[in-house]
C-alpha cells in the first residue's frame, strides 16, 4: 500500500509537469514568466524552507536543546522583514533574474560572479545533506529490506526532480511545491494525531504533560557561554533568514517570479507567520515521541535525527506512510528548486542569459542533478548526527561573504579594488574559523553568531580596499 501511494504521489508530480511542459522558454524556467500567484508561493516556500532535514532533524533535537529552537523561529520575523521593506523592493526595481546581477551592477561582473561561486557552493552543499537525510530515511524504511541500493534510490529520487523541472522550472515548481506542502503538513498532523492517541490522555492532556517536563524549556537568558542563549539564537535567527533566504538565490527566485512587489511582499509576510505554528507542530512531535517512549520503558535513540523514523518503525503502516509522504514532499520541494535556481544562477551569473539557448539549460540542469548525485555519495562518508546543525554551520562558512557583499553594497557607495572582492569573500570564510578555533580552545563555543563574524570580515576588507565614490547605485 505505501509503495503505491508513493508511486501514485510520484506520477501527480509528473502530471503537473507535463501539464506545464508547454511553458519551456528560458523566461519560464527562470522566473516564470512572472506570473506565479503570491499564495501559491508563499505556501511553496514553506515547504522549501522546511526541507526533509527539518522534518527529521527538529523533533529529534528535542531531548538535547527542548524548545530553545524557537528563540530563532521568532528571529525570523525581523529578518522576513527586512527582506519584504528592504532586499524585495531592490530586486523588483532593478528587475533582476538572478539576485546576484544587484552585485555585478554595483561592483562589475566580478562582484556577482564572486557572489554567484559562494551561493552555488553553499546550496549544493547544502541541499546535499538535507536531501541525503531524507534518502537516507526513506532508504531504511522502506528500500533496504528489499535489497534495493541506497545508490540506486538516491539515482530515482534526484532523476524524479529533475524529470518534473528540467522544462518549465520556475513555472512548475511553484505549484508542485505549493501541493507539497499541503501533502507535508496533513502528514505531520496524523503523525501528531498517532503520538497523542498512543498517549491516551486527549490533546489537552497531551500537551499539558508537554508542558509540565522540562522539554519545554524555551528561552535562556542565563548562560551567555550555550549555544541556546536567547540573545545569540534571536539575532542569529534573524541574519539566518536575511541570508539563506534574502540573499539566497533559491528563495528568491520564487519570489521574483510574482507579477508585482506588492504580491511578492505578502507572500513573505505571510510565510513568517506560518514558520511559528510550524515549528511548534515539529517539536511538539518530538517532545511527545520522547515522553511516549520514557513512560513506557522505549529506549530513545541517541541520534535524534532517527527518533522520527523511529516511531513510525514501531507504530504501523499509517504512520509508516505519512511519514514517507511528509519526507519525500519536504525533499522534493527543498531540491526542486535547488536544482532549478543553481541551473539560473550559472546561466545568469557566469555564461549571462542571452547566451544560454534551451538546450545549453538543460545540459545545465543534468550537470547540476549529476553533481548532487555525487555529492551524496560524499555526504555518506562524513555524516554529522545532527544535519541541521551542519547545514548552518555550512551556511555560516559560505553565506557569510554573501552578507558581507550586499551590506557593503547597500551601506556604502565607495568604490571597491575588484581584485579585492574574491579576496575577502576567501578572507571572511578563513580567519572566521580561525577564530572560532581560538575561542574554542578557552571554552566558548560559537554558533549561528560565526555568519555575523563572516560577514562582518568581508565587509571590513571590502572597506580597507575602498576609496570615496560618487556612485547613484539603488
Amino acid at each position: 500500500m505505501i509503495y503505491a501511494v508513493l508511486l501514485a504521489y510520484v506520477l501527480f508530480l509528473l502530471g503537473i509537469s507535463f501539464r506545464l511542459g508547454k511553458y519551456d522558454a528560458n523566461a519560464d524556467f527562470f522566473v516564470g514568466n512572472r506570473h506565479s500567484p503570491w499564495w501559491a508561493v508563499a505556501l511553496g516556500m514553506l515547504g522549501a524552507s522546511v526541507s526533509g532535514v527539518t522534518l527529521i532533524s527538529v523533533p529529534g533535537a528535542v531531548q538535547y536543546t527542548q524548545f530553545t529552537y524557537m528563540q530563532m523561529v521568532l528571529g525570523f520575523i525581523p529578518g522576513y522583514l527586512f527582506i519584504a521593506l528592504v532586499l524585495l523592493p531592490l530586486y523588483y526595481r532593478n528587475n533582476l533574474t538572478s539576485i546576484y546581477e544587484l552585485l555585478s551592477l554595483r561592483f562589475g561582473p566580478i562582484g556577482g560572479k564572486t557572489a554567484s561561486f559562494f551561493f552555488v557552493v553553499g546550496k549544493l552543499l547544502s541541499s546535499a545533506v538535507k536531501f541525503y537525510m531524507a534518502v537516507f530515511i526513506l532508504h531504511k524504511l522502506l528500500f533496504e529490506t528489499i535489497g534495493v541500493s541506497f545508490f540506486l534510490v538516491a539515482i530515482a529520487a534526484l532523476l524524479i526532480v529533475w524529470i518534473y523541472t528540467y522544462k518549465s522550472g520556475i513555472r512548475t515548481i511553484v505549484w508542485t511545491d505549493f501541493i507539497q506542502t499541503i501533502f507535508l503538513v496533513i502528514s505531520l498532523f496524523v503523525l501528531l494525531k498517532v503520538v497523542i492517541d498512543l498517549f491516551g490522555e486527549g490533546f489537552m492532556g497531551a500537551f499539558e504533560a508537554v508542558a509540565q517536563s522540562t522539554l519545554s524549556t524555551t528561552f535562556v537568558f542565563d548562560d551567555w557561554i550555550s549555544k541556546q542563549n536567547f540573545f545569540k539564537q534571536f539575532l542569529s535567527g534573524a541574519f539566518v533568514v536575511i541570508v539563506m533566504t534574502g540573499l539566497d538565490q533559491d528563495l528568491m527566485q520564487k519570489n521574483l517570479s510574482c507579477k508585482s512587489l506588492s504580491e511578492s511582499r505578502k507572500n513573505i509576510l505571510l510565510g513568517s507567520v506560518l514558520f511559528i505554528p510550524l515549528n511548534l507542530i515539529l517539536l511538539s512531535l518530538g517532545a511527545l515521541i520522547i515522553l511516549f517512549y520514557s513512560q513506557n520503558g522505549i529506549q530513545i535513540p541517541v541520534d535524534g535525527d532517527l527518533l522520527l523514523s523511529d516511531f513510525v518503525l514501531k507504530n504501523g503502516q499509517w504512520a509508516m506512510m505519512f511519514f514517507s509522504i511528509g519526507i519525500m514532499a519536504s525533499a522534493f520541494s527543498s531540491m526542486d528548486s535547488a536544482m532549478t535556481s543553481i541551473t539560473t544562477s550559472f546561466s545568469v551569473d557566469f555564461l549571462g542569459a542571452g547566451n544560454v539557448t534551451k538546450f545549453k539549460r538543460i545540459m545545465i540542469h543534468f550537470a547540476v542533478a549529476g553533481l548532487f548525485l555525487f555529492l551524496m555519495c560524499m555526504v555518506r562518508w562524513v555524516k554529522s548526527d545532527h544535519a541541521l546543525d551542519m547545514i548552518y554551520t555550512l551556511v555560516s562558512y559560505l553565506y557569510g561573504p554573501l552578507l558581507g557583499l550586499f551590506a557593503f553594497a547597500m551601506a556604502t557607495k565607495r568604490k571597491v579594488r575588484p581584485r579585492a572582492i574574491p579576496l575577502a569573500s576567501v578572507l571572511g570564510p578563513l580567519l572566521s574559523y580561525i577564530i572560532a578555533l581560538f575561542l574554542k580552545k578557552i571554552d566558548y563555543v560559537m554558533g549561528y553568531e560565526l555568519l555575523l563574524l563572516n560577514g562582518t570580515i568581508v565587509f571590513l576588507v571590502l572597506f580597507l580596499n575602498s576609496k570615496r565614490s560618487d556612485s547613484n547605485f539603488n
